[in-house]
């Protein structure tokens, strides 16, 4: 990262919104489900906290499994929450999302908002409201993610045959339904690329939120241990594989912080430097960012909200030079390598710890709050301010004056 991104950086800060409350808009968010707190869940709670009136659609919901913000809404689900204990297998229901979807009835709004990286927004808003999607990526599994989850069978096996059919119909729905959405904002540049290659549409780049207030260094960053560090959903497109395995071959020590369906395999090749934590609870997580030798960060994501946290907390972080990570993560504070795969991790980590592990923590920090709650949200809800006068001026229905609550994040 050259010398005038980080002056971009460094006077992003300063920036506050010019946008002027208004009153009385009507607004119906859309999630793809909510059975946890994850980082479209954190952008989603930025919203709640904005329009605690609106109404809040999703798929599914499993009381009690995201933030006391979002648990507050009007929660209106979808034909899935009927499904006895659907909160356990509804990723197995993609092939009917699409259909479930639009058993989503939205009326008499003035906005819709969906946060998608799935179905959410193909959901059908009311004829002539504008429609804004922040978009996290074309549906993966449609997509760039294809051949992550095709992955799993035999080229020449039924099942691969049938999910790759299946798949094909699913990519051409997700085109055809983009047309439902008047604005999309993208979660990185690389997401942009991605709206555009997918859907044929522009998109604005708003980033997503870290609690940098939350997320601060430890009392004594000189005391870190020697241990590498995964904070991940335990899922093959993550590559956490390439982490433990190049651990395990170094003899350095790992520690993997996350839950998933991949947990049994990753067990199953992890060497005896290698220790599983499972998921735990944000101030656990802060404190191994605090202390670790580095965060290792070896998949390609879309945006990549932990290599923030870590270096909000004073961490170096060791990335793929791929997706998120490379708009946020450069050699200053930490290192980036280029190929994919065990072999290129390890000579990163090697190449990082000859050189004496260089890291500058106070430019990572600096990073870290350039993407604030409150920088995401003025900059979303500006947004959002510039879309309803834009639907005024052009002729749509028209939307009475804007409210929106622009109290300060608070943690829950």
């Amino acid at each position: 990262m050259d010398a005038a991104r980080d002056l971009a950086f460094a006077s992003q800060r300063l920036i506050r919104s010019s946008a002027t409350p208004q009153t009385g808009l009507r607004v119906a968010l859309v999630h793809d489900w909510l059975t946890g707190m994850r980082g479209g869940e954190k952008c989603l709670e930025v919203l709640c906290q904005a329009f605690p009136n609106a109404t809040l659609h999703t798929l599914l919901h499993r009381r009690g499994s995201t933030s006391p913000p979002i648990e507050r809404m009007q929660i209106r689900t979808s034909a899935l929450q009927r499904l006895p204990g659907v909160s356990r297998y509804y990723r197995g229901l993609l092939p009917i999302m699409p259909l479930a979807v639009r058993t989503l009835t939205i009326r008499d709004v003035d906005l819709v908002v969906s946060l998608s990286h799935c179905v959410a927004k193909a959901v059908v808003p009311p004829p002539g409201v504008p429609h804004v999607c922040y978009c996290f990526t074309p549906m993966r599994y449609a997509w760039d993610g294809r051949d992550a989850y095709l992955g799993r069978w035999s080229p020449r096996s039924l099942k691969h045959r049938m999910a790759s059919t299946l798949l094909n119909h699913l990519r051409e729905w997700d085109r055809v339904t983009a047309a439902r959405v008047s604005h999309f904002i993208a979660i990185s540049r690389t997401i942009e690329d991605r709206i555009a290659r997918c859907y044929g549409r522009a998109s604005k780049v708003i980033q997503p939120p870290v609690d940098v207030g939350f997320y601060t260094p430890g009392p004594n960053r000189e005391a870190r241990t020697n241990a590498y560090l995964i904070v991940s959903a335990l899922v093959p497109y993550k590559r956490v594989d390439d982490a433990i395995i190049a651990c395990s071959r170094l003899g350095k020590s790992l520690v993997v912080i996350g839950e998933g369906p991949d947990r049994h395999r990753l067990e199953s090749i992890a060497g005896p430097t290698v220790r599983f934590l499972g998921w735990q609870p944000n101030e656990v997580i802060r404190d191994h960012y605090r202390a670790c030798r580095a965060l290792l960060f070896p998949g390609e994501e879309d945006f990549g909200i932990v290599p923030i946290e870590a270096l909000a907390c004073g961490a170096p972080v060791i990335a793929l030079g791929k997706g998120g990570a490379a708009e946020t993560v450069d050699d200053q504070v930490g290192r980036i390598y280029q190929l994919e795969g065990v072999d290129a991790l390890m000579t990163a980590i090697e190449g990082w710890e000859n050189d004496g592990c260089p890291h500058n923590p106070a430019l990572g920090r600096a990073r870290a709050e350039t993407l604030s709650t409150d920088v995401f949200r003025d900059r979303l809800l500006d947004y959002l301010n510039e879309v309803a006068a834009e639907s005024r001026a052009t002729g749509a229905p028209p939307a009475p004056h804007l409210r929106f609550s622009r109290t300060r994040t608070t943690r829950t």
